[in-house]
């Protein structure tokens, strides 16, 4: 496939890497190739299949909305524009393009998500949780989309819950660490996944760019990361 991968950063650099070894043609974007919107205008995106975007959440919004447009099929790792999903979704609709997006593409993180789900059940039986996320001192947006969607869960499985506030920690180099803290008078439980190296964020971002391929609709990288090749 041809892939357009938008972001210079550290995951983007490392999924441009991975996109190559896996027999891909890439094309990366950083934001000086991309000033004013060049690199997603419609003649630019003619022969490209899959546009993966790893970029910050002031630039994705126009990401998406030009790549719609040009009705490409599109993945987006870039988190921090929750607020602006629903218009995003009306975009993809109209596109008829597909569209999959993550708070994290670790296939590690989205199995953390299913037992996060499993494991809110303990709110039933009076545990409070806490969650706390830890990344690099760069990372712009706090608390991160993963320890966001950690707290969505847990109250779509148990809407009633008190929402406890989520501790977010700037510092170094650090990659990504998330644990869930679950509470009470007699016992507590702690789940925790720490990434190694952004590699995993990055195979998760290239696979969801084959499975997108030729498809329609908006998708959440945790509903079919089961799915992925």
């Amino acid at each position: 496939m041809n892939l357009l991968i938008l972001g210079r950063g550290k995951t983007g650099a490392l999924v441009a890497d991975v996109a190559r070894e896996r027999g891909h043609q890439v094309t990366v974007a950083g934001s000086a190739e991309n000033a004013e919107g060049a690199a997603v205008r419609p003649d630019r995106l003619a022969g490209i299949d899959v546009v993966i975007d790893f970029t910050a959440p002031d630039a994705v919004i126009h990401n998406i909305s030009a790549v719609m447009r040009a009705k490409k099929c599109m993945v987006v790792g870039t988190t921090g524009w929750s607020q602006h999903a629903a218009r995003v979704r009306e975009l993809v609709g109209l596109s008829g393009a597909g569209f999959v997006y993550g708070s994290n593409f670790s296939i590690g993180v989205n199995l953390f998500f299913e037992i996060a789900r499993t494991a809110a059940s303990a709110l039933d039986f009076d545990y409070q949780y806490r969650i706390m996320e830890r990344h690099h001192a760069h990372k712009k947006d706090a608390p991160s989309g993963t320890a966001a969607t950690i707290q969505k869960i847990l109250h779509e499985a148990h809407p009633d819950a008190e929402q406890s506030e989520i501790v977010s920690v700037r510092e170094g180099e650090t990659i990504g660490t998330h644990a869930l803290l679950l509470d009470s008078p007699h016992d507590t439980m702690m789940l925790t996944h720490d990434a190694k190296s952004r590699r995993g964020f990055a195979e998760g971002a290239v696979r969801a760019a084959v499975w997108i391929a030729g498809k329609q609709g908006f998708y959440e990288f945790k509903d079919i990361f089961r799915d992925l090749k």
